[in-house]
């Protein structure tokens, strides 16, 4: 047995035994499925020494994978690791962060975007972009999706130069969790499922989470399947959210509209202003980190997105310091969306190249850089703002 297929055989069993203990799953999405139920690891323990001992002889591809799973299995044990060097491990990328004048730049395209609109920057601005947007019930959300993938399904392929199949299942769901939307499947099989609990459904957020889930994570991990079926592929099999191909993933996906429907306004607004949200949100990751206190972060953030309420303040400091997996996984928003939006206004040639490679392989964020050198730092240039020493003008 080679390397890469010991650390697939360790990873599914590590899978199953987080699984059985109805934890969160190792295993998002399944580029090589085997047909087989892995039989469960005997603890953590075991997976740790067995991951620790195969990246001893592991290279490429193979290494950096076990360098994310040794990193989160760590933190799931305990371990309290620095958020820049955690991120490094698992996402593959620094944090930086991004400094106060840029995310202003960033807010004021958002405010102009929503100007077009006639939208206001206040407390009431979620509510009337989902006005305008067109609200639709729960019920109608699945085919509105289908719908819309279906229309711009062309489009991303031949953006991506992607030809692989797949197949779409929706599901609710009724999660106490912080996503909306979660896409999971194996090889050709791909799920989408609808957090109702979290999910308030609209015209736009229905095409905007075609491209992002269907067309974005869909078609793309199942291309990514397609490769592995037919060619020996260097890289681990099996996608984790807290490993470094997830940069690429939820760049690519949230930032879909600017680079195949840049001229559909309401969705370029929509894009807009969540690039600006994730900027704050990276924020609020590195202060609540640095030991910034609960009040001047919680001040910051209502001072940056007046229409954020407690609650959503709340969750985002929470999720973002306590969970181990998504205090490396949610980096991956800001970190993967600056990077997309900018190279939506790159040259034509430098977004085909990306996108191609992104639908044949899982790129690290060191790849990335590889493939577009003049991109810009992912995780920040750095110089983020410091809550307890920076006010906010």
């Amino acid at each position: 047995m080679n390397v890469r297929d010991e650390a697939e055989q360790i990873i599914r069993a590590w899978n199953a035994y987080e699984t059985r203990r109805t934890g969160s799953p190792v295993i998002d999405f399944d580029c090589h499925p085997t047909g087989d139920e892995a039989e469960p690891a005997a603890d953590r323990l075991e997976v740790y020494r067995r991951l620790t001992e195969l990246r001893a002889i592991a290279d490429g591809p193979v290494a950096v994978r076990l360098d994310a799973d040794i990193a989160y299995l760590g933190a799931l044990l305990g371990e309290r690791a620095p958020l820049a060097g955690y991120v490094r491990a698992t996402q593959g990328c620094d944090t930086a962060g991004w400094p106060q004048e840029y995310v202003t730049h960033r807010a004021d395209q958002a405010r102009t975007a929503l100007d077009g609109l006639g939208i206001g920057w206040d407390a009431d601005t979620a509510t009337a972009l989902e006005q305008a947007e067109g609200p639709i019930d729960a019920e109608e959300a699945p085919e509105a999706i289908r719908q819309a993938a279906a229309e711009y399904e062309p489009a991303v392929r031949q953006a991506t130069g992607s030809d692989a199949p797949y197949t779409l299942k929706i599901e609710n769901a009724d999660v106490d969790a912080y996503w909306a939307y979660w896409l999971d499947g194996a090889g050709d099989q791909v799920r989408l499922r609808l957090n109702t609990r979290n999910s308030r459904f609209t015209k736009v957020s229905a095409r905007q989470f075609a491209l992002h889930e269907v067309l974005g994570h869909g078609l793309q991990s199942a291309s990514l399947s397609a490769q592995a079926t037919a060619q020996d592929v260097p890289w681990v099999r099996l996608l984790s959210v807290h490993a470094p191909q997830q940069v690429m993933l939820e760049g690519l996906a949230q930032a879909m509209p600017l680079l195949i429907t840049p001229d559909e306004e309401i969705l370029t607004a929509r894009v807009r202003l969540d690039h600006y949200t994730q900027l704050v949100r990276a924020e609020l990751h590195l202060a609540i980190n640095d030991g910034a206190p609960i009040t001047e972060c919680a001040q910051h953030a209502r001072r940056r997105i007046p229409w954020w309420s407690d609650a959503a303040i709340a969750d985002a400091l929470t999720d973002r310091s306590t969970n181990p997996e998504l205090r490396s996984y949610l980096w991956a928003y800001p970190a993967g969306i600056d990077w997309f939006a900018a190279l939506a206004e790159a040259d034509a040639r430098v977004i085909r190249e990306v996108l191609h490679a992104a639908y044949r392989a899982p790129l690290t964020p060191t790849d990335l850089a590889d493939l577009w050198p003049a991109g810009p730092p992912i995780g920040g240039p750095g110089r983020p703002v410091r809550l307890r020493h920076t006010p906010i003008p």
